[in-house]
């Protein structure tokens, strides 16, 4: 199983899931119920884990270094990640009326457990602290961590955070799809599965389409502040394009993106700079597939995602994105926090979200690393803009 790739084990799953829901008899879906439940519990324990792991050490990392490059680059990197989320809510707040016809979808799912079949057993596994407390800690650690001149503790914390990568690699992600098997299983049982089957099918395609818009934005601004023609930038950056829709790595795809970027005339030395830290940073596709994905769960569930509500989610997804773990899946286990305590999210709609997000990753992948080249043209725009004023300065 692990020569097949995540996305094809998501759909064996969601498949299998179907079959057994609908044909096997009750005991079998209560099997996969139990160790659901096992595995959600322990998934809400990780959670806190994660945040600190990758959180914390992400702002102690970003706070040293090249100074005000990596400030620009960061900035630039938050302000597109943010841009991505706004696109993603507002063209899910007009065009999911359209196709998912929420006020019937609504009343169908208003209480998707009550008709789920129950585990045979539970096993307690609760978390050592909440979500928020968890995200305050990783911040206070993680400026602490930058403000102070030893490494001590940020060698600890970069240990743990390696720590919290392999649970994630060897445990979490290996299991997601037996998880997911187990959900769909129990969907079918309850006779749920055909209104989430036609919410993946219109979402997915209304993802794709936005992370074009998305990449598009962004050569745009691009082509305008370098005077080049944004369809040839992006043309170039093609070949990263197709190796993270591969890889579904940003991390592994960084040669590539380089190689493309300093093609695009991105001089060597940022590039350099910019296309690595970029790979760990902005996640702009990832973001637009959390938000899409996030209000088709919700109005799956009956409620109403709201600019009120949603926003403050997207300004802390900003922030959370920036130090998501760089493997398959992990902007989404990131962002898992954030959902249960900002919106609300119940392990059944965590579960949804985690099948929609994870059938559609490398493509999300793909828009974050073509992005970067983009942002690493406008950093290297802003950075010799900024040098041409200073020697003016010294000369005058």
């Amino acid at each position: 199983m692990k020569k097949i790739g995540l996305l094809p084990r998501i759909l064996i799953a969601i498949t299998l899931g179907i079959v057994i829901g609908a044909y096997f008899p009750d005991w079998i879906v209560r099997v996969f119920a139990t160790f659901n439940g096992i595995f959600g519990n322990f998934l809400g324990f990780a959670i806190p884990l994660i945040i600190i792991g990758f959180i914390a050490p992400g702002i102690g990392e970003i706070g040293k270094g090249a100074g005000k490059l990596i400030g620009i680059t960061t900035s630039v990197a938050y302000l597109s990640t943010f841009l991505a989320g706004l696109l993603a809510f507002f063209a899910a707040r007009n065009l999911y009326p359209l196709f998912l016809k929420t006020g019937g979808v609504a009343s169908e799912m208003a209480n998707p457990e009550e008709s789920l079949l129950k585990p045979f057993f539970e096993v307690d596994i609760p978390p050592m602290m909440g979500v928020m407390t968890a995200l305050v800690l990783a911040f206070t650690l993680g400026l602490g961590m930058a403000a102070m001149k030893g490494n001590q503790l940020k060698g600890v914390m970069v240990e743990f955070r390696t720590i919290i990568e392999k649970v994630i690699s060897f445990v979490i992600i290996p299991l997601l799809p037996l998880h997911i098997l187990g959900i769909f299983a129990n969907m079918t049982s309850a006779g749920q599965v055909q209104t989430i089957l036609s919410v993946f099918a219109k979402v997915f395609v209304m993802i794709i389409l936005l992370h074009m818009t998305m990449l598009l934005i962004q050569y745009s601004v691009t082509g305008a502040a370098t005077s080049r023609n944004p369809f040839k930038l992006l043309k170039v950056m093609m070949p990263a394009y197709f190796t993270a829709l591969g890889t579904q790595s940003s991390a592994s795809t960084i040669p590539v993106t380089l190689r493309q970027t300093k093609k695009n005339g991105v001089r060597e030395k940022i590039a350099d700079f910019s296309v690595p830290l970029l790979a760990t940073i902005h996640l702009s596709g990832s973001t637009i597939t959390i938000v899409s994905c996030t209000m088709a769960v919700m109005l799956l569930n009956g409620q109403d995602p709201t600019f009120a509500s949603i926003i403050p989610f997207v300004l802390m997804l900003g922030i959370t994105m920036i130090a998501a773990p760089g493997v398959p899946g992990g902007a989404v286990m990131a962002a898992i926090g954030l959902l249960e305590s900002m919106l609300g999210f119940d392990s059944t709609m965590v579960s949804l979200m985690i099948a929609l997000y994870l059938a559609q990753d490398s493509f999300g992948t793909a828009c974050n690393v073509t992005g970067d080249g983009a942002l690493s043209g406008l950093v290297d725009r802003l950075t010799s803009k900024k040098k041409s004023v200073e020697d003016v300065a010294k000369v005058g």
